[in-house]
């Protein structure tokens, strides 16, 4: 676990997608009444391959004479079981572009014809383009994405979520934001960037 940069059982069992009881049955020396595919993942959680993680906690059936076949075994089912890994990945990345597609659909299908009308009369107000931006808004909501803080507002200087332009400010003072920051799911992703105001406006 040090090796894979791991403080706790917790940490691990959160990395290999895999319950605590399963880790602590590994470490009480129950490798061999596990099934394949939980070895599996732990043994991804902590970088190491299949066979490695057998060596450490089950030796017995990786040394003897008598244990190569269930080797050859144990690597067949593992080379099958990456394989449905890779898989299952690949089917739920599709999901998530279908999910997030049929969130943009109503932009997808208009934005084009937005556009083309923009490079016909240069002159239509861009207000009439906001409402085409909901469904993103939309789907930033839906993963959790929300701003900092909204262009123009004037908030207290916070150096954790904001990044200064130009000027100076302490913490607590008054600054302008000039790009809006983002959290994800509570952590921050990017700072809002912000100035100072004039002197005569603090």
């Amino acid at each position: 676990m040090q090796q894979a940069g791991l403080s706790s059982v917790e940490e691990l069992s959160q990395k290999a997608g895999v319950s605590q009881w399963q880790i602590i049955r590994l470490r009480r020396g129950l490798a061999r009444q596990m099934r394949v595919e939980i070895l599996l993942y732990i043994s991804q959680g902590l970088n190491i391959s299949l066979v490695e993680l057998l060596a450490t906690f089950a030796p017995e059936s990786v040394s003897s004479p008598e244990a190569g076949s269930s080797v050859e075994e144990l690597q067949q089912e593992y080379q099958r079981l990456q394989t449905q890994m890779k898989q299952q990945q690949d089917s739920q990345l599709q999901e998530f572009e279908r999910s997030s597609l049929e969130v943009l659909e109503a932009w997808l299908l208009q934005w084009p014809t937005v556009v083309y009308k923009v490079k016909q009369n240069s002159k239509l107000p861009a207000i009439k383009l906001l409402p085409l931006l909901r469904p993103i808004e939309r789907l930033m909501q839906q993963w959790g994405v929300e701003a900092i803080a909204s262009v123009g507002s004037e908030v207290p200087y916070n150096p954790q979520m904001h990044q200064l332009l130009e000027g100076t400010a302490q913490t607590g003072e008054t600054v302008l934001v000039r790009y809006t920051g983002y959290r994800y799911r509570g952590q921050l992703l990017h700072r809002a960037k912000v100035s100072s105001l004039p002197q005569s406006q603090q």
